[in-house]
């Protein structure tokens, strides 16, 4: 019961940190330090390693990651981890929702530095806005799964440290990659990252 109100709490408190940084993105507050933070990250990080962090874009994909999420319950072999993809599913209808209603369009094209031929059929999704970052939203959610099951795991503790720092880091290097490809502000990152926490600390109840 105790363990239940902890993971209601900190899901709750997530979320309620979302929707009032969503107030503060939708009043616009955001708007300079967004430009700005593109611009010293496109003008850090070479073209060259654009190919790289493109490939970020497909593993961070509705596809890859639901299917990534399948074999994580299918690993479980428990009945009631298959219901991790409601709280999933309720974060891409807030995405969906907040997308379409609130009015935060993404980088100009001039920004745009996706490098890559192919593209999911999820990427042709495109509810209106920018607000918040599906690919954030997901990566955030499988890793803090990730992360639950390798806490909560029987490995010794340096190896515990040493996945989860790769977590950290696959994390940070997605999250920059969004807006260092032009294709989110980074404020729409912070949301989906958000919403991503909140839904998957809400999953920990079917692993």
């Amino acid at each position: 019961m105790k363990k239940g109100l902890i993971i209601i709490f900190f899901s709750v408190i997530f979320f309620v940190l979302f929707i009032l940084f969503t107030y503060i993105v939708r009043q616009d507050y955001l708007n300079q330090f967004d430009f700005n933070t593109t611009v010293r990250l496109q003008n850090h990080i070479p073209k060259k390693y654009d190919d790289y962090l493109s490939s970020l874009s497909l593993i961070g994909s509705f596809e890859i990651l639901a299917g990534l999420i399948f074999l994580m319950v299918l690993f479980k072999r428990k009945i009631k981890s298959i219901f991790i993809f409601i709280p999933f599913a309720v974060a891409h209808i807030v995405e969906i929702i907040g997308k379409a209603f609130l009015y935060h369009p993404g980088p100009p094209y001039l920004f745009f530095r996706y490098n890559l031929d192919f593209i999911f059929p999820s990427s042709y999704v495109q509810p209106g806005s920018s607000y918040p970052s599906g690919h954030s939203l997901r990566t955030v959610f499988i890793t803090t799964l990730f992360f639950y099951l390798i806490i909560k795991s029987k490995l010794k503790i340096p190896l515990k440290m040493l996945f989860s720092a790769l977590l950290v880091i696959f994390n940070i290097v997605m999250l920059i990659s969004r807006v260092s490809l032009g294709e989110h502000w980074t404020s729409d990152v912070i949301g989906g990252a958000l919403l991503g926490v909140s839904t998957a600390i809400f999953s920990f109840f079917f692993l």
